[in-house]
């Protein structure tokens, strides 16, 4: 059984206190409840409280040390007193990408590199839609936003394909269960952001 050391809402304390900027506790939020759906869907239920922690506290050290995004975290994440496995499952994500070396093994940290990036495109995708929201999106819509580079340049094309390939998925399968994802948990998103 994967344990992370901290209750959810102590991670979400730790976030806060390190990301002031909405769009970062935004993410922070919608990378949590993906990765708790993926664990629900993927047949990891019991896991559930651990995926979602390591989706919420990916990017922790994202606003104040971008220059040693996941390398800082995993200093940070050790001084709070979270377990090997999750500081291992938080660094990963950055793998090829930051200085870490701490390459995705285990699904779950195969789904959040594929995911990260993927949530970032689908929230601004949705922003483009008259009612501001994924509920409505078809992936026909996301599919072609994909493919348009100039589209949310910002998030890697070639980080969400590579992670559906570490998945051993089609790109098509990454990009609609993510959506299904997003769609499933917006009400749930926007609470938590309320509070």
């Amino acid at each position: 059984m994967l344990t992370t050391g901290k209750t959810f809402e102590e991670s979400r304390a730790l976030v806060w206190s390190l990301n002031a900027e909405p769009f970062h506790r935004r993410h922070a939020q919608t990378v949590a409840a993906v990765m708790g759906w993926y664990a629900q869907e993927l047949g990891h239920g019991d896991e559930k409280d651990f995926w979602a922690q390591v989706g919420l506290l990916h990017d922790v050290d994202f606003e104040k040390w971008p220059e040693e995004h996941c390398v800082k975290a995993k200093e940070l994440l050790a001084q709070e007193g979270y377990t090997p496995e999750l500081i291992h499952a938080v660094a990963c994500h950055g793998y090829g990408l930051t200085g870490v070396d701490d390459k995705p093994e285990l699904e779950m940290e195969k789904v959040l590199f594929a995911a990260d990036e993927l949530t970032g495109l689908i929230g601004a995708a949705a922003l483009m839609r008259p009612s501001k929201s994924c509920k409505d999106m078809e992936l026909k819509s996301l599919k072609k936003k994909f493919k348009d580079k100039k589209f949310a340049a910002g998030c890697s094309r070639e980080v969400i394909t590579q992670g559906a390939e570490n998945l051993g998925w089609e790109l098509d399968k990454l990009l609609d269960m993510t959506l299904q994802a997003m769609a499933a948990t917006e009400d749930a998103i926007e609470a938590a952001l309320a509070d």
